[in-house]
């Protein structure tokens, strides 16, 4: 594939990608479609528009997949009761705050809301919140790749001119990541 052909990927299916690439923690997907939108090929307010949009209506899933079927959602994944009760222990203390920015807090992004679907808090209170919180986490995320966006070609440029030391690194740290994750699966009980 030729360069003109990922650059027209990437105009024609640029936005639907940042918006189905918010569903899991898509800070990475964000920050890239505000550097594409530096480098010309999206706009920053379509960035900003597809991450808002695809993380609103992610949330709003899970919200309501655990306010309808909560429960017996956790009953069949009962690994889940430890971070639901980490997310119900935020809640308890700071819920207004943690509603609006749980986008920022890793690994709770998907069950914040669940958490959220299981508790008392009315639809009517959640919507507006996450809304809220969905377009600062979409500003913020595209506006971070956007302004970076000439430091990253800056250092893209350099790393082209060391190609090969380059490349021997990624290649040693992929290696050394599979060790350590294949020690890892090895020292994992089996599942029952």
């Amino acid at each position: 594939m030729s360069l003109i052909e990922y650059q027209g990927i990437i105009v024609t299916y640029g936005y639907l990608a940042i918006m189905l690439g918010t569903f899991l923690e898509g800070e990475m997907i964000l920050v890239l479609g505000g550097f594409l939108a530096h480098q010309g090929y999206l706009s920053l307010p379509g960035v900003i528009v597809a991450a808002f949009v695809g993380s609103m209506l992610t949330d709003q899933m899970f919200f309501l997949l655990g306010r309808f079927r909560g429960r017996p959602f956790l009953r069949k994944r009962p690994a889940l009761l430890n971070r639901i009760a980490r997310a119900d222990r935020l809640l308890t203390r700071h819920r207004v705050p943690v509603t609006l920015g749980f986008r920022f807090l890793y690994g709770m992004r998907t069950v914040i809301p669940f958490a959220l679907g299981l508790s008392s808090i009315r639809l009517a209170l959640f919507v507006p919140l996450n809304a809220i919180g969905a377009l600062i986490w979409a500003s913020a995320g595209g506006s971070l790749g956007f302004v970076f966006g000439r430091s990253l070609s800056r250092a893209i440029q350099e790393l082209g001119r060391h190609e090969a030391e380059v490349f021997a690194s990624l290649a040693v740290a992929a290696l050394l990541l599979w060790a350590v994750l294949l020690m890892r699966a090895r020292r994992k009980p089996p599942p029952i």
